[in-house]
């Protein structure tokens, strides 16, 4: 007998630690060569630790949620024979080989706290003989099998949750954060699993979670924000909106998110200290020519902001095409790292949830966020041309524009969204070049 030390590896980029987001061997499993260990969450990407050896695991390193150290003991294994004592340097470039390649920190956040797999159970040497099963009573044919782990049946089964009304990820199968899903949609329907009553539960904030709760805090704790909301018309907007997409052909279809950033592009030219980042450490604002625009996005394991690069260089139709892209890319894991940060402002918006107005949170190190809000249809006073007035009903929209004081006056931000709006209400000008 021989044990063997896995140690974390270092995957470089400077990564000093890693978090624990997933355990897929528990102390007492075997574990086979290349079989998984656990899933490692760094601030570029979430990896897989394989085991370079065969045996039986006898200590881990520490609970999911647990931050551990590049070059500390990760998981020590029992094996048959000799074994070395240290995983291989060729371990490490492997890992960080894969790590390059890896989908953004969110791809496995969706396996975080699952159940280690059990091991395979030998086949009996020789076939067993039985009596005869008695004759079962015929019974309606059983609904097709859901995929998911032990954990996860057993979650859904607390909360009175029937797997088979849960829509699962694209590979099939059902995990916790496909539960959380069907939690929140569900919510406001009333649901209540079985027994009319549901349990407690204590859910630890690890993995992507944890980075949104972090950077959220660091955000309201290190900058001044202020809102500034105003009211646009954009029943011209949206009228042309209509006519574009009635002859739009094979062309994506537009939202009102494409047409909100190209008037934003054109916007920000005279307003540069809004297309900026602040490093508060060396006291120093970095006011970008090219509009590196993040767009807040909602993903089953948290809001993930996708950047649309060089969005001032795009028309209408390609920003379209880009942020279906980027917002399928983001939702399924599939998007990289660098579709993941560099972004010079932030653009965060609800839907059809809407909302009168909304205070939204500076993405950290931009100086400001804008948020479209509900479009609602009123009526409203509009000139005749001749000198008088008749009231119409027309399609108003709040928009809310948070900003870093430290950096950005509150005179800057209503001039901005003045000029923004006076664009929305005159779309033409968006298409005038």
């Amino acid at each position: 007998m021989g044990t063997y030390t896995f140690r974390l590896p270092d995957i470089g980029e400077g990564i000093a630690e890693a978090e624990i987001v997933a355990w897929h061997v528990a102390v007492g499993d075997t574990v086979e060569e290349d079989g998984r260990l656990a899933d490692m969450m760094t601030d570029k990407a979430t990896v897989e630790m394989e085991s370079p050896v065969s045996g039986k695991v006898v200590s881990v390193a520490g609970e999911v949620g647990d931050v551990i150290a590049i070059g500390s003991t990760l998981v020590v294994i029992e094996t048959e024979g000799d074994a070395a004592a240290e995983a291989p340097a060729t371990r490490a470039e492997e890992v960080v080989e894969r790590i390059e390649n890896e989908t953004p920190q969110a791809v496995n956040e969706e396996r975080a706290g699952e159940a280690a797999p059990e091991p395979a159970a030998p086949p009996p040497a020789e076939p067993v003989s039985s009596p005869a099963p008695k004759p079962a009573p015929a019974v309606a044919p059983a609904p097709a099998k859901v995929l998911a782990s032990p954990a996860v049946r057993a979650r859904a089964a607390d909360l009175g949750i029937d797997l088979g009304q849960v829509a699962p990820s694209e590979e099939g199968r059902v995990r916790h954060a496909d539960l959380d899903a069907f939690l929140s949609y569900n919510s406001s329907g009333g649901y209540r699993p079985a027994g009319g009553k549901r349990a407690d539960e204590q859910v630890k904030v690890i993995g992507l979670r944890r980075r949104i709760a972090e950077n959220m805090a660091a955000a309201k704790r290190n900058i001044p924000h202020f809102t500034y909301v105003e009211e646009i018309d954009v029943t011209a907007l949206e009228d042309m909106r209509a006519q574009l997409n009635a002859g739009r052909g094979d062309k994506p279809k537009l939202t009102m998110l494409p047409l909100l950033i190209a008037a934003i592009t054109k916007t920000l030219p005279a307003f540069p200290m809004l297309n900026a980042r602040y490093d508060d450490e060396a006291g120093v604002v970095t006011r970008h020519g090219d509009v590196h625009l993040g767009m807040a996005t909602q993903t089953p394991g948290g809001l993930m902001v996708p950047v649309i690069r060089d969005a001032q260089d795009r028309n209408i139709w390609q920003l379209a095409r880009e942020i279906v892209r980027l917002a399928e890319a983001a939702r399924s894991g599939t998007a990289k790292s660098e579709e993941l940060s560099g972004s010079t402002l932030t653009v965060t918006s609800l839907g059809p949830l809407g909302g009168v107005a909304t205070t939204p949170v500076i993405n950290r190190p931009e100086v400001a966020i804008i948020g479209p809000n509900r479009i609602v249809e009123r009526p409203m006073f509009v000139t005749d041309g001749m000198g008088g007035e008749r009231i119409e009903k027309r399609k108003l929209m709040n928009l809310s524009i948070s900003c870093d004081h430290r950096v950005v006056d509150g005179w800057d931000a209503a001039s901005f969204v003045q000029a923004l709006r006076k664009l929305i209400e005159t779309p033409v000008l968006l298409l005038a070049d």
